[in-house]
């Protein structure tokens, strides 16, 4: 087969970007062409044997005057999608796979794809096809406001970066695509979780959906579980609102005598370190940002690893990597992590708004390294047996299947 897939950033600042790179390295580890189309730098491309890079937009940029300028080609973009419709016809794929697209390549390139007769599949892995600000969440709580196409309670909660303008402006976004139809143009939808399909169907009761379940691309083989379960427990990810990693902090008062070790940046930093200060907390450290090897020396070794989202995280990156290398993980009780976190088996789950719960499941593995092993094994066992690379290729290809033969039906 010959696929294009498309995403918003060809650089890996997060786990959907991994999902992209990693989808592609699979399709061309067994023998298909590919192309990847995203915004970036030629620098971005070291190791992307066949990419198309866009200009990103202006629209990041700082002043209400800039958004406004690039607010039409954010919401459809007819200058990309000229550039993707010639490099489509010139490639001639069987199937446009499209990952995040809006703002900075725009639901455009899709009305490309359909133009040349190409099928479309569309891989989600937030919640921006049904909430303008991305995440179904804003000021501390879970939000479903603008169910029912009611867009306009995003700028009523300013819950787009707290600003109005972006809020605005999202909130136009969002009544525009739903205007076109935007969805309707997709042949089958993926979706890492259950979660994030169920919402989906919830959010769209009048529009029959095909979809199929398709978990990041991840090879837990590639990583050895050590034997190794030292006194502490890991936070790693942005220190941001939505990760909860305020209720570790203040769990970690509750387990004095047990180590918190916290890896990652953000605009929360200063914040948790100043709440740590203040409940006189000396059993957490703040390490910053970790990577690679450094990150990895960590991972392994911890006696367990806490995802305490508060927002309805859909599949979160970091188990996988948290269960590969044989670690317990003591996950929130939102979106898609309980499909991944079985209790009792693979790690425990807490309600998130209960920091006596989170402490009390922090204590019941610091306090029995052979509970965290145990855990830990399951966790490794359970990961080898799901995340492979050849079943992410089997899994990609029945949907792209799936969609050519939908596509096909249609033109009849």
């Amino acid at each position: 087969m010959r696929i294009a897939l498309a995403h918003k950033f060809i650089r890996l600042t997060g786990g959907a970007d991994v999902f992209f790179r990693e989808s592609e390295r699979v399709l061309r580890e067994n023998n298909h062409e590919t192309l990847m189309i995203a915004t970036g730098e030629e620098a971005d491309l070291i190791g992307v044997p066949n990419g198309l890079l866009l200009e990103a937009p202006a629209y990041d940029a700082p002043g209400a005057l800039a958004k406004l300028r690039s607010l039409p080609a954010a919401i459809y973009d007819r200058e990309k999608k000229k550039i993707v419709k010639a490099a489509l016809q010139a490639f001639q794929p069987d199937v446009l796979h499209v990952f995040a697209m809006n703002v900075h390549l725009s639901p455009s390139i899709v009305f490309a794809a359909k133009e040349l007769g190409i099928p479309v599949v569309g891989t989600f892995n937030d919640y921006k096809h049904i909430c303008p600000n991305y995440k179904l969440f804003h000021h501390n709580h879970i939000c479903y406001d603008c169910k029912g196409k009611k867009f306009y309670s995003a700028v009523r909660n300013r819950c787009c970066k707290g600003s109005f303008a972006l809020s605005v402006a999202s909130m136009v976004e969002a009544y525009v695509h739903a205007s076109m139809n935007v969805y309707d143009h997709f042949d089958h939808f993926t979706f890492s979780s259950d979660f994030l399909a169920s919402v989906t169907t919830d959010f769209w009761p009048h529009r029959s959906i095909s979809w199929s379940k398709l978990r990041n691309p991840f090879d837990s083989r590639k990583y050895t579980a050590a034997d190794r379960y030292d006194p502490y427990g890991l936070y790693f990810g942005r220190l941001i609102d939505e990760k909860g990693v305020d209720r570790l902090v203040a769990a970690a008062a509750l387990v004095s005598d047990f180590s918190i070790k916290v890896i990652g940046d953000g605009p929360d930093l200063a914040g948790l370190k100043a709440q740590a200060a203040s409940l006189g907390l000396t059993n957490v450290q703040f390490l910053g940002p970790k990577w690679g090897a450094e990150l990895d020396e960590i991972l392994q070794h911890a006696r367990f690893v806490v995802v305490p989202s508060i927002w309805h995280e859909n599949f979160p990156y970091v188990i996988n990597q948290s269960f590969a290398f044989g670690r317990p993980v003591i996950g929130a009780r939102r979106g898609g992590i309980t499909e991944l976190v079985d209790h009792g088996t693979r790690g425990l789950i807490f309600d998130p708004d209960n920091v006596e719960e989170l402490a009390h499941a922090m204590n019941s593995l610091a306090c029995d390294e052979n509970l965290a092993r145990r855990m830990g094994k399951a966790a490794k066992n359970w990961s080898d047996d799901l995340f492979r690379d050849e079943i992410a290729y089997s899994d990609i290809i029945k949907a792209y299947e799936v969609a050519i033969r939908a596509h096909n039906s249609n033109r009849r």
